[in-house]
């Protein structure tokens, strides 16, 4: 095994005027065969200085970084800026968009308030196994795109590549949904206007603040997701008080609608095959929802190679994220029952007509039904902000993915290239065209292209939760082998693999059931079909394209004995004893 020191400032970040330090950093390792055993003796220790955008090399040697000569306009590396505070924030806003405060209204209509609170809450339990096996493998390797690069060490390049585009145009097709999101709430005031507008207007915006240093992102993210969280709070409080006489009819309805109508019939078809069948697709459409709405630790995931100190900050990252997330579903899911009928004509007409405007909220439908003036404009301007903010999270999102895809080599290694800011600029650039997609409902109904993205957002989002659980069960396999040469896990799940394993099971089976009505015969036609099982096609495609055509059969599994995670290891870790958190040092003591 050798070991090689140096400094390389592709691994390494600093700032010229501050730090003119003498330092000595890890470089490189490549161990001879198997695991790295840091307790080996060191071979060869080159110490450097750091001055300026000159490097002065004990042997008088002299070398100045490229970097450093063209600052930074063209480099291949993110900065780690990110602070926990913007780190649970953007996670947050990136699962909270209009969904939870309009699409949801769907579920209530066809399910009923009980179905649908009893609904998102099972669904939390295979998002919460998926939470921590993400977790676990994400706070030991907190790197750009993790569990996708984790798929390359430690599955095989297949799935990763598989996993790379399904992940990524996920968060693209997202950028579109927020944007026809805007354009629907939009409706509530008035409609003679191109849908082209609003477009235009987001995806300057959200250019504008992606070109920007990551830490004026995560500042900008930080209060559009304060926001939103806000605005989550005001219709809890909006709730209570209403539900107890606080409003200009004074009517104490309490749980009325609860007690009317808990649980609802409904069948796709129209045709009536008996009420316990009606009751069970009630739940269904409820559940189908929720397997929409509620995401996972996957959004922590892409902040993993931005975040400062990354292994103090992500485990409490991730609990946190997850416990804020489930009361703010469950809670909006008991709120929206308790405010407004499932068999509200305004509702109706929303959902049976693909009806834009008052419809789109049930918050706000139960606002004008209870007379209540001003607050339902307010309640639409903060549901812009809130689409706003998704769009936003989904560009981060999606852009990192794509500059993590073109580091492994599956995407062109221009997309590499980051600003002087650290940003991946031509990344952002290919993320955001997808909003070209919401030009759809130019010649449909907003609500109608609404419906098609949704679809195609599910299918792709279980496919990425069912991957998450494969590569969590191949690198928990490598970590057991190599346990005894790596750092500890800053992060430990509960119950594995049997975790890991409920929530993989429960995933397929929803890809499976979540487009079902399509089979219906009097439902039937190709379009709805190809929007909701799609994306299970092209991946399988992409799959045995990759792994028997152009690696013609020779993508093999990896050898958990031979993977090695020093090389990033070394970099977390030298960055953050820079930042004097030593908690998981482990190379370094070698």
């Amino acid at each position: 095994m050798s070991i090689d020191y140096g400094n390389d400032d592709d691994y390494f970040e600093y700032n010229k005027n501050r730090f003119k330090t003498e330092t000595t950093r890890i470089k490189s390792v490549q161990p001879s065969e198997g695991w790295l055993d840091p307790a080996e003796s060191l071979n060869h220790v080159s110490t450097i200085h750091e001055e300026g955008n000159m490097h002065v090399h004990e042997d008088g040697e002299t070398s100045t970084d490229e970097d450093s000569r063209t600052n930074l306009l063209f480099s291949t590396e993110t900065r780690r800026k990110l602070e926990n505070r913007h780190v649970q924030l953007i996670a947050i806003s990136g699962v909270i968009g209009t969904a939870l405060f309009v699409a949801i209204g769907k579920a209530l209509y066809r399910g009923g308030p009980a179905s649908l609170l009893l609904a998102f809450a099972l669904w939390c339990v295979p998002i919460l196994c998926i939470t921590v096996s993400t977790a676990e493998m994400v706070c030991f390797f907190p790197v750009s795109s993790p569990f996708l690069r984790l798929a390359t060490k430690c599955v095989d390049e297949s799935l990763a590549v598989m996993a790379s585009w399904n992940f990524w145009f996920l968060e693209c097709v997202q950028i579109p949904f927020e944007i026809v999101s805007v354009n629907t709430i939009i409706h509530y005031w008035r409609d003679d206007y191109s849908a082209g507008i609003p477009l235009a207007v987001q995806v300057v915006l959200y250019l504008l603040i992606s070109i920007c240093a990551v830490k004026y992102y995560g500042e900008m993210e930080f209060w559009l997701a304060s926001f939103k969280i806000i605005l989550a709070l005001g219709l809890f409080i909006f709730t209570f008080v209403t539900m107890l006489g606080g409003n200009p009819k004074h009517d104490r309805y309490g749980f009325r609608y609860y007690g009317e109508s808990p649980f609802k019939q409904y069948f796709p078809d129209g045709k009536d095959v008996g009420k316990s069948s009606g009751y069970f697709q009630g739940f269904l459409a409820c559940l189908i929802q929720a397997s929409f709405t509620i995401a996972g630790g996957e959004y922590i995931s892409m902040l993993a190679g931005e975040v400062k100190r990354p292994r103090k900050v992500l485990p409490k990252a991730f609990k946190q994220v997850f416990v804020r997330l489930t009361f703010l579903f469950l809670g909006s899911c008991l709120c929206v029952g308790i405010v407004c009928s499932p068999n509200d004509p305004d509702l109706t007409a929303a959902i049976n007509e693909a009806r834009p405007g008052a419809g789109s909220s049930p918050y706000v439908i139960a606002m004008n039904n209870m007379k209540i003036r001003i607050l339902p404009d307010v309640v639409n301007i903060a549901l812009i902000t809130a689409a706003f903010s998704a769009g936003n999270a989904y560009t981060y999102c999606s852009s990192r993915t794509f500059y993590g895809m073109a580091l492994d080599g599956y995407a062109p290694k221009i997309f590499t290239k980051c600003n002087k800011h650290g940003v991946p600029i031509y990344a952002v650039g290919i993320s955001l065209i997808w909003a070209l997609v919401s030009l759809l409902q130019l010649n449909s109904n907003s609500a109608v292209v609404l419906n098609w993205l949704i679809n195609l957002i599910t299918a792709s989002q279980l496919i990425n939760f069912v991957v998450l659980c494969i590569i969590y069960l191949f690198f928990r396999r490598t970590y057991s082998i190599q346990q005894d040469s790596l750092p500890k896990l800053p992060f430990r799940s509960w119950g594995q693999p049997y975790t890991a394993i409920i929530g993989l099971v429960s995933c397929l089976a929803m890809i499976m059931i979540q487009g079902y009505t399509v089979f219906f015969p009097k439902l039937w036609n190709s379009q709805d079909f190809l929007f909701s099982y799609l994306m299970v096609f092209i991946d399988i495609g992409i799959y045995v394209g990759y792994k028997f055509i152009w690696k013609r059969g020779k993508d093999k599994v990896k050898d958990p004995y031979k993977i090695d995670f020093s090389k990033e290891l070394i970099e977390i870790e030298n960055h953050e004893i820079q930042y004097s958190f030593e908690k998981f040092q482990y190379y370094s003591k070698a």
